[in-house]
Formats: C-alpha cells, sequence, structure tokens
C-alpha cells in the first residue's frame, strides 16, 4: 500500500502529459489537417473583378477572404456582402458576375477537355442576383449545366442570361413601376435561351424575353417587357481596365448592363 502511495503522484503526472498531448494533437489537426482538406477540393475558377468585400465558404465549412486573382474552389459557397460586386471566371471560360447581398454555391463544376461526356456543372443561387454568360461546356453539352435556385433550376441553352431570387430583400433594385420587385425568381435572357423548370411545369424563355417565377409549385410565367425586371451591374464591372492591380474592371463581359 505505501508503494502505492509513493507512485500515485507519478501516476497522475503521467496521465496529464498523456492528456496534454492529446490536446496538442487536436489543436494541430485544427490548424494543419482542416485546411489541407479544404485544398483537397479542385480549383475550378477565379475572382477577376472585385468592388468590396467577398467572402468564400469551403466544403469543410471555414471561411476565406478572397481578392482579384484567388482561386475559386469546387464546394465553395460564394458571398457578397453590401455594395459587392465581383466577376468570377471558370476553367471552361464561363462567367458569373454577383450583386451584392448574394450567395451562390459552386456545388460541382467538372470541365474534361478531352471527354464532354464527363462535364458537369451544377450552380446554385441561395439568394441575390447574378448575370452567367455560357462557357465551353454550356456551349458542346447543354444538359451538363444547370443553376439551381429556391423556386426552379434553369437550364442553358448557350447563354447569357440574368437571374435575380428576391425574399423580401430587393427592395434597391430598379423596376419600371418604381416599385420592388415581388418575391421569387425574376429571369431575362440578353441571348441564346433559358428554361426554367419546377414541379409545377416548365418554360423557354429566348433572348429578349423576361421571365418570373412566384414559388416552387408555381409554374415559370413569361412577362412583358415593360414589366420585366433586369438583372444590372455598374459599368466598372464590365471595363477593359484591369491589368491584375486594380480591384475591378478587366476583359469585357458583353451586354452585362442591360439596355
Amino acid at each position: 500500500m505505501n508503494s502505492f502511495k509513493q507512485n500515485l503522484p507519478g501516476l497522475v503526472r503521467q496521465q496529464v502529459a498523456a492528456q496534454l498531448l492529446a490536446l496538442g494533437l487536436a489543436l494541430w489537426l485544427l490548424v494543419v489537417a482542416a485546411p489541407a482538406h479544404a485544398q483537397a477540393q479542385p480549383v475550378v475558377g477565379q475572382v477577376t473583378h472585385l468592388s468590396g468585400v467577398l467572402t468564400a465558404r469551403h466544403a469543410d465549412g471555414s471561411r476565406v477572404v478572397l481578392a482579384v486573382k484567388s482561386a475559386i474552389l469546387q464546394g465553395d459557397t460564394l458571398i457578397t456582402e453590401r455594395e459587392t460586386y465581383t466577376r468570377v471566371k471558370f476553367l471552361d471560360k464561363a462567367e458569373i458576375v454577383l450583386r451584392p447581398g448574394t450567395e451562390v454555391a459552386v456545388n460541382k463544376y467538372i470541365y474534361d477537355e478531352k471527354e464532354p461526356k464527363n462535364d458537369s456543372v451544377a450552380i446554385g443561387l441561395v439568394k441575390g442576383g447574378l448575370r452567367a454568360v455560357t462557357g465551353l461546356v454550356g456551349k458542346r453539352n447543354h444538359e451538363a449545366v444547370n443553376f439551381d435556385t429556391p423556386t426552379a433550376t434553369i437550364g442553358i441553352r448557350g447563354t447569357h442570361f440574368g437571374a435575380l431570387y428576391c425574399q423580401n430583400d430587393c427592395g434597391g433594385v430598379p423596376t419600371p413601376s418604381g416599385q420592388p420587385p415581388d418575391n421569387g425568381l425574376h429571369v431575362d435572357v440578353v441571348s441564346g435561351a433559358i428554361v426554367v423548370s419546377n414541379p409545377g411545369g416548365s418554360q423557354v424563355f429566348s433572348a429578349g424575353q423576361f421571365g418570373f417565377v412566384q414559388s416552387m409549385n408555381v409554374p415559370p410565367v413569361i412577362v412583358p417587357p415593360s414589366q420585366g425586371v433586369q438583372v444590372t451591374m455598374p459599368p466598372a464591372i464590365s471595363s477593359n481596365g484591369n491589368n491584375g492591380t486594380q480591384k475591378i474592371g478587366a476583359a469585357k463581359l458583353d451586354a452585362c448592363v442591360a439596355q
């Protein structure tokens, strides 16, 4: 018994040392292993224009602040803050421009230059608005590209289109009536065509047309141009002035600002 009592402090020290070692290992995994896991996702695009604060939530839940030339990873959710506009170019030369207060999830972006059958692009508009121009994937394999929104899925047909999802948060968006846009999904097409589908039905929208989807179970409808809502961007977002040092302005995105 006396021998056990004498050894007790040593046993306690060993247990404390083991616990500290385990804690240190856990902290190391958080600091080192988590970023390594995030970077395991493939790079699928790059920020080419930015005015304001843009963050990315990686697939593992970690968040980073992005800048011009920052990489976009598959699985990233891009989040624009108030008064932020940004433009992203993807591997196949497709481009999207995001409005302030927008969340877009790059759920999947696979571009196989040699095997078009392997192409697969899935972009999710969680909130806010965007303009998108089709890249090589959409031009050679229409069915491989989809934009998901809370009320409908948008398929493309070699397209430049805009999409705006409102949920009591589009007060600053200009409309023909001067009133805030109705809640739901608004679309406009500059070139090509899109097909908008949900459980309520499906509708094709061609160049010059506008559309609206009130909710998931209400079919998409064509809206007269006099009542259509266009997703507009500031002129600077489509200027040719970016030399890699400016925060905004680079290669031109034709018709980015609707006329």
